[in-house]
Order: C-alpha cells, then sequence, then structure tokens
C-alpha cells in the first residue's frame, strides 16, 4: 500500500508544471512557442531575450492562443494518439484550467483542436467526436471561464474556426461529399446521388470545402463561397474585417490565392492563376495585400514569401516580400499586433525581423520546429499587471 500511494505521489508531481527558469515577470510582447519534440512550451519575451519553458506533463504540448489580455496561454494536451483536450494556464504555468466539459460522450471519445480566443473572450474550436468508426466535427464555443460548449454548425465535417479581428464574426470551412468525375482529379456536377447506370458499381465520393461565416450570437450564418468543385482551405481575416482572403484548390496541392467580401452572396476575385502549393497565407497589417507562404510560384521551387496585391494577376505582380533578407524554405509568417515585427519559420528555423531597422534575429534552437509562434496580443501590458 505504501509503495502505491509512493509511486501516485510521483505520478502528481510529474504532473505538475516546471515553471520559468527566470523569476522577473515577462514584459513582452511575448512569442508563444511548442518545443520541437512538443513536450513543453517556450514563452519568449522580446523585452529581455528570454525564454519561459514550461511543461505540463507527459504529454503533447501544442499552444494556440493568449487570453485577450494576454495574461494566459491557451492549449491543448494529448497522450499519443488520443484527442486533445484543452486548457488555459496563467505565464507561469499555474491554474491550469480545464476549459470544455463534455458529458455527452465517454472521456476518450472526444476532444478539441485549433482553438481561436476572440477578443471579446469566447473560445471557438473544432469539437472532435468519435462514434464507432464515426468520427464527426462541429464548430463549437466555451466562454472565457470555459464550459459546456455550444454550436455553430451542424454537418459535422467542419474546420478551421477563426474570429475577426472585432470577434464578431467568425469564419470555418464545411466540407460535403460529391460524386468524382471520371477520375480523382476530375471535375463533375455535384450531387448527392450516383449517376444513372452506377447504381451497382462502386461511387467514388470527393470530400470538398467551402467557406463559411457565422456571427458571434450565432443569428446570422451563410455560406462565404459556394464553389461547385474544389476546395477552400485557409481562411484568412483582413485586419480591417472586410475581406476573407482563402486558398481554392481545384484538385489536390493544386493552390490558388483567392479574396471576398464578408458579405453573403459576394463574388469572389481570383487573385492567382497558375497552379502552386500555398503552405500559408496572412495579411499585411493595413489590410492592403497578402503574404504567401509559396512554393512552385513564378518558376521558383522553394517556397517563399510573397506579395499578393488585391488587384492584378499575382502571377505577374506579385513581389518576393522581404527579398533583400535571407528568409528561404519560408512558412507561418505571422505579424506583430503593432505591425512593427514579423516572425516566420525558415527553413524550420524561428525568424524575428524588425520591420523598421530590417534587422534579422534567428531565436534560440530550442524554437526549431513546424508549428506558428502566437503573439501576446497588444492589450498585453506586462505579467506584472496580470491579476
Amino acid at each position: 500500500m505504501m509503495k502505491r500511494f509512493f509511486l501516485l505521489a510521483i505520478v502528481s508531481l510529474l504532473a505538475l508544471p516546471v515553471f520559468a527558469q527566470t523569476t522577473l515577470p515577462l514584459t513582452g510582447p511575448l512569442l508563444a512557442i511548442n518545443t520541437v519534440d512538443q513536450d513543453a512550451i517556450l514563452l519568449y519575451d522580446m523585452a529581455n531575450d528570454s525564454y519561459r519553458e514550461l511543461h505540463f506533463g507527459n504529454r503533447d504540448h501544442f499552444v494556440w492562443d493568449f487570453s485577450p489580455d494576454g495574461c494566459r496561454i491557451l492549449f491543448t494536451l494529448a497522450d499519443g494518439t488520443e484527442l486533445p483536450t484543452l486548457y488555459s494556464a496563467k505565464l507561469d504555468g499555474s491554474d491550469q484550467q480545464p476549459m470544455v466539459e463534455y458529458t455527452d460522450a465517454p472521456v476518450g471519445e472526444w476532444g478539441v483542436w485549433e482553438p481561436d480566443w476572440s477578443p471579446t473572450g469566447k473560445i471557438a474550436f473544432t469539437m472532435i467526436r468519435n462514434d464507432g468508426d464515426e468520427r464527426t466535427t462541429h464548430i463549437a464555443w466555451v466562454p472565457a471561464e470555459g464550459g459546456v460548449p455550444e454550436f455553430y454548425s451542424v454537418t459535422g465535417s467542419e474546420y478551421t474556426p477563426i474570429w475577426s479581428n472585432d470577434g464578431q464574426w467568425l469564419v470555418y470551412v464545411s466540407y460535403s461529399e460529391r460524386v468524382a468525375g471520371a477520375n480523382v482529379f476530375a471535375t463533375a456536377v455535384p450531387t448527392s446521388e450516383p449517376a444513372p447506370g452506377q447504381a451497382e458499381v462502386q461511387v467514388s465520393l470527393l470530400n470538398e470545402a467551402d467557406a463559411w461565416v457565422v456571427s458571434a450570437d450565432g443569428e446570422t450564418k451563410y455560406a462565404l463561397t459556394n464553389f461547385p468543385t474544389g476546395s477552400v482551405s485557409m481562411p484568412r481575416w483582413s485586419p480591417d474585417g472586410e475581406l476573407v482572403g482563402f486558398v481554392f484548390s481545384p484538385s489536390g496541392n493544386n493552390d490558388t490565392v483567392w479574396m471576398i467580401a464578408n458579405q453573403a452572396n459576394s463574388i469572389p476575385t481570383q487573385l492567382s492563376f497558375q497552379w502552386h502549393l500555398a503552405l500559408d497565407l496572412t495579411w499585411l497589417p493595413d489590410s492592403t495585400a497578402m503574404i504567401g507562404a509559396l512554393r512552385d510560384f513564378k518558376g521558383v521551387t522553394a517556397n517563399l514569401l510573397y506579395q499578393v496585391p488585391l488587384v492584378g494577376n499575382a502571377d505577374e505582380v506579385a513581389a518576393q516580400y522581404l527579398s533583400e533578407l535571407s528568409v528561404s524554405h519560408a512558412d507561418y509568417p505571422r505579424f506583430s499586433p503593432d505591425g512593427r515585427y514579423l516572425v516566420t519559420r525558415s527553413a524550420y528555423e524561428l525568424m524575428l525581423i524588425d520591420l523598421q531597422t530590417r534587422q534579422v534575429t534567428s531565436l534560440d534552437a530550442r524554437t526549431l520546429g513546424n508549428t506558428p509562434a502566437i503573439w501576446s496580443p497588444e492589450a498585453f501590458a506586462g505579467e506584472a499587471a496580470c491579476d
């Protein structure tokens, strides 16, 4: 009995977070980063060029966001192939709180992915549920303090919820099936029924997505795009909230860049026409153009950052962004809330770029990885100002 109690005590201690190497309060701006092994979360403080490393047990760590005041981090933990669980915690790793209460399915049969914390407080996420061999994904939300989820979507194949900067609108993608054409790459008019004469043969189905928008109160919802074939991915709000940029793929890995106004029945505008591979997409802070991490674009194989104008043919007029700097094999560009800095992956290395001075800082080797870095919000006034 004593031996079992001793082992349980050790397990309990291992589950506690290991706090910062430095006890100085974080000043900010902050960058939250997963370690390459996803065994910890790093908080990099630009003010004093220091790190704080947080561990929350022996599970896979994935940091997603900060609270609107920057005083808490939002992250998921998962053990191997289990579905992730959503938590928030203070910047020193204390006060770890589960954010979703759900009793309609057994523990282990549901999980949370890609949460986004609205500036108004709501946390939207993809709710994953297993029911035998079937898996469904819905867009759900909980309040800032967590709780029982409420749902924005109903079809059961939705992903990628992203709040507008004012927190009034949420964009996501919703998948539906259609009968394929003569082969997996051929287009065909979508239909929910097999074509005549196909009832006795196996019908190949394609699962393709369009973008949807829902208001924060759930009262207004509409399909933002309505492509008859092909699939939408990477919806991205312009900072002013008027436009949504996205990637449209007629078939797998054949990508083009588009944009559309955030209004029902809007007509999308195609910005690039030659197929390429889009790794990521974001907006300039002033909403005047998008920055894409694009591969096989304009005759260049390597993925570089390109500035995609909102008018003209991007295949001709898009230019390499920050071409004077050595940013090769680029991915996950993220601008700071004030627009002064850009952090991006370059061959998995995390680079911090001061856009005023063009100074480039390669961050610590512990930040190597293939996930984006997360900026603290502009409202963050330093850890000393947090409750």
